[in-house]
């Protein structure tokens, strides 16, 4: 923790390969005053000491549990949260036996997720605020009041719909995106369809070209 005119704030890392993405949840975060966001857009991860890391899984693909392990490992990092549109119950044993400490869902509204990761950096375990009991957080019904933003976002597309576009644009398969994204493969092709109507492509060589003039593709390479 740092002190910042005489009281203790929580050091915040932001990792996610679209600036996007990154800066929308940094300037949210940055409305409680119990957050510092010290970083975002890490390489390799935070390159000074970071209470906490909060990795957005947008667009990670199979690579998602590979960075979670790499992001435990840094010293330089304190607890690893996974933000994340999809909360599996095989997703969230994945990451936890990768090393992170928890995973929160993106419908959470800027003050849930500012409670949340102060709760988690007191070191209350929260794998998933949607279950009953005491760890219950107020989820929103639909993506509307969600409080990041995501490619294609002005353009139509849900957070889901785009997530799936832009591995399509980083040339994952069908079946590598359900793997990487804890769906099915009925749910991928769903999503697809959906997508490609709203950006009026019929081919998949036609939804790259839109990904990469959308924002799709990340600015950076994959953390190592």
């Amino acid at each position: 923790m740092t002190v910042t005119s005489g009281r203790s704030v929580i050091t915040l890392a932001v990792v996610n390969d679209h600036p996007i993405v990154v800066e929308g949840i940094a300037r949210t975060v940055e409305r409680d005053g119990r957050l510092a966001v010290i970083e975002t857009d890490t390489d390799d991860g935070p390159s000074e000491p970071a209470d906490l890391v909060l990795y957005d899984a947008f667009a990670a693909g199979t690579r998602q549990l590979d960075d979670v392990s790499a992001l435990a490992e840094n010293p330089a990092v304190g607890k690893v949260v996974v933000f994340t549109w999809n909360l599996s119950a095989e997703q969230i044993e994945q990451v936890i036996s990768r090393g992170a400490h928890s995973c929160v869902p993106k419908e959470l509204t800027p003050e849930e997720l500012a409670e949340t990761l102060v709760r988690i950096h007191r070191s209350e375990k929260i794998r998933n605020p949607r279950s009953p009991g005491e760890d219950r957080a107020v989820i929103s019904a639909g993506e509307d009041r969600a409080m990041v933003d995501w490619p294609g976002r002005v353009h139509g597309l849900s957070a889901r719909e785009s997530e799936v576009v832009a591995l399509i644009t980083q040339g994952f398969t069908n079946e590598e995106i359900a793997r990487g994204c804890f769906l099915s493969i009925n749910s991928v092709k769903t999503y697809i369809r959906s997508a490609y109507r709203k950006m009026g492509v019929d081919r998949r060589s036609q939804a790259v070209l839109w990904g990469l003039r959308h924002g799709m593709h990340p600015h950076r390479s994959p953390m190592t």
